[in-house]
């Protein structure tokens, strides 16, 4: 009996020095996104001047050079913009903000789904010859995962786009809302597997209420006087708003826009979300000491 005591106890012993061991090289091994100047909650993310985002417990936000290393390492094309990200710690979605001055967009325009659905067909097809000069995947649009929708009380336009990549096959889906302001529109854009799709929306629509636009940028605070955008609602799910600022045919200005748009995330990237979780949690640990 004590010879099998002597035998357990040396079993466990082995198995916890196994398991310290694994972490220790766990936290020892190179993690870029974990190494990105996350910011935990709760704190407030700070989108420009131009708005607010509550970022509770269980959540985290990168400022414009973390995102901007952040897409790099998800092979996202730069588009110009200052853009910056919210996720939750288990990185089951990843939100990317960008304000889009363009002035005063009006909403009474009607949205035909089908024809902006063959536009968007169209300028991705163009815009994946940059995606094929970098040498990266390309894309095929497969559908609508859910048609445009507008809330006139939130003056947000929302929609949901199915697509696959042209090597991998994988499908990938961008959730995008538009909140309209006074000068211009806040384009969000969530990704996750289509699989989960569905719970991260609804995850993501939870934090917005934490959002707001900062005073003299709403919706409600147009005056007389202020620029007018010259698209509407359907343009901002297009790129027919490059088209307005831009001296090329449509196809090539909406080409690149729909391909700075459409985020991608890598084959293999949930596999660093253990690491990266527990990076968040010690974080949360040394902010709540101090």
């Amino acid at each position: 009996m004590r010879t099998y005591c002597a035998a357990l106890l040396a079993a466990v012993f082995m198995l916890l020095l196994f398991s310290g061991t694994a972490r220790a090289q766990e936290d020892a091994a190179p993690n870029p996104i974990g190494e990105l100047p996350w910011q935990v909650g709760p704190a407030t993310g700070k989108i420009g001047a131009r708005a607010t985002i509550d970022v509770p417990e269980g959540y985290a936000f990168l400022d414009v050079d973390g995102t901007r290393r952040l897409n790099q390492l998800l092979e996202n094309p730069p588009d110009g913009s200052d853009t910056y990200t919210l996720a939750p710690h288990d990185l089951s979605w990843i939100g990317f903000f960008s304000f889009r001055e363009m002035g005063y967009v009006k909403d009474d325009e009607k949205v035909d789904a089908d024809d902006v659905l063959e536009s968007v067909r169209k300028g991705t097809e163009q815009g994946n010859e940059e995606r094929r000069k970098r040498g990266w995947e390309t894309m095929r649009i497969l559908g609508w995962s859910f048609k445009p929708q507008y809330d006139e009380q939130l003056k947000a336009l929302e929609w949901a786009i199915l697509a696959e990549t042209g090597t991998s096959k994988s499908k990938i889906v961008n959730y995008n809302t538009r909140v309209l302001g006074r000068r211009g529109v806040m384009e969000v854009i969530v990704v996750a597997d289509p699989e989960t799709l569905q719970p991260a929306i609804a995850d993501f629509k939870r934090l917005m209420p934490g959002y707001s636009f900062a005073a003299g940028e709403k919706y409600s605070e147009f005056r007389a006087g202020d620029h007018v955008a010259e698209v509407g609602l359907a343009a901002l799910i297009t790129g027919g708003a490059a088209v307005v600022a831009s001296k090329k045919g449509w196809l090539a200005a909406a080409g690149v826009m729909l391909a700075k748009l459409w985020k991608l995330l890598l084959i293999g990237f949930f596999g660093v979300v253990a690491a990266v979780r527990g990076l968040f949690k010690r974080k949360q640990q040394d902010k709540t000491v101090r």
